[in-house]
């Protein structure tokens, strides 16, 4: 973490020491409670329009009598500030992934997946054993706790539920964000497939259209 702020301080003493620097902008997914995200998307806005919100989601994933709740948000801006966002997000308990126009130049087909992290873990797997060629790039998982209650199958009184939630809520669910290129343009379809049909969220960077600086 200290590391991570000195390398920030560096970089804006960098770009405040020369003129005709060029700010360079990238993207970064943040996952995990409201709280978090609420907190990520407030100092986006109040960032002068160095960052700009793309989305945002509020998922809510039924898993037999319960349900799993959690956000995650996409930004494009300012890399310093998006860099200093990483920071928040780990301190708060938040998975982040950031993704820079280097990613993009140079890695094939970058997509990046949210989901719990057992349901990441086995979809990597079946990707694998289908015999895609692709690479993860970058991964962060939650450390904090996501919101999990009772759906509405459950007939018990209110009270009940909210004496047991805490034992629910005990068995941390871990949310992963990660960071994949998929070799072939071919595959792009295979991939996305196999995630969404195990309701992993995915974001392909050929769908990003950001406005860029003239």
């Amino acid at each position: 973490m200290i590391e991570d702020n000195i390398r920030i301080l560096r970089q804006a003493a960098r770009i405040s020491s020369k003129d005709d620097y060029k700010v360079e902008k990238g993207w970064c997914i943040v996952a995990g409670n409201d709280a978090l995200v609420d907190n990520i998307a407030y100092r986006a806005i109040a960032s002068n329009h160095k960052v700009k919100i793309l989305f945002r989601e509020h998922v809510i994933l039924s898993d037999g009598k319960l349900d799993k709740k959690f956000d995650f948000i996409m930004l494009y801006g300012n890399e310093v500030n998006l860099s200093e966002y990483k920071n928040t997000a780990k301190k708060e308990g938040g998975a982040y992934v950031q993704v820079s126009k280097e990613h993009l130049s140079k890695e094939s087909n970058v997509m990046v997946l949210v989901a719990p992290d057992d349901v990441i873990r086995e979809t990597v797997s079946v990707i694998e054993k289908s015999r895609i060629p692709f690479a993860i790039l970058e991964e962060s998982q939650t450390t904090g706790f996501i919101d999990i209650e009772f759906n509405n199958e459950v007939k018990l009184p209110n009270f009940i539920k909210s004496v047991l939630k805490p034992f629910y809520n005990a068995n941390e669910v871990v949310l992963s964000t990660i960071l994949i290129s998929v070799d072939k343009e071919s595959d792009i379809g295979k991939v996305q497939s196999i995630a969404t049909s195990n309701r992993i969220f995915v974001i392909d960077f050929r769908d990003i259209v950001t406005e860029e600086e003239s």
